[in-house]
């Protein structure tokens, strides 16, 4: 099944591709990679701020990081013109705003990796880092980049 077939069975629609907050692009292709930077957490149009062992539960800290590979997933189909052209999900990255005694990061980044695997099957699975920050950008509780194998448009 095509990943926006897989999406659109799994109920689920891309959101807008947000627009980047400094001096950087959102996504650059080259020489058969996708790299998408950093993306933040936005569920129903509010971005999810908060320490995960804080004020952030396991629960919201896993949806925030589906809701950064539901990003990921619009910022590649903005690139790409459709997500028929990714091969194989190579690598993500993930960061989690956390108290320095929290040590669930791969649970929490688990969010985005189970979303690869639901829209790509075995072209899902992927190599990745799940670390623990003191602080993300504008106060996010995560954030996710990706590094994407892509088919010649």
């Amino acid at each position: 099944m095509k990943p926006e077939e897989q999406l659109a069975g799994l109920g689920i629609t891309l959101p807008q591709a947000a627009a980047p907050v400094a001096s950087y692009v959102a996504a650059v292709e080259h020489n058969g990679l996708l790299y998408v930077s950093g993306q933040l957490p936005f569920i129903n149009g509010s971005l999810v701020t908060g320490r995960l062992g804080d004020d952030v539960g396991m629960d919201r800290g896993i949806e925030a990081a589906r809701a950064c590979g539901l990003m990921i997933l619009a910022q590649s189909k903005a690139v790409l013109g459709s997500l028929d052209r990714i091969e194989r999900i190579i690598k993500l990255g993930g960061f989690v705003n956390c108290d320095p005694h929290f040590t669930d990061q791969p649970k929490i980044i688990n969010g985005a990796s189970d979303l690869m695997q639901e829209v790509f099957g075995d072209a899902g699975r992927h190599a990745r880092a799940a670390v623990g920050v003191p602080a993300l950008p504008l106060g996010a509780a995560v954030e996710v980049d990706a590094i994407i194998a892509v088919r010649a448009g």
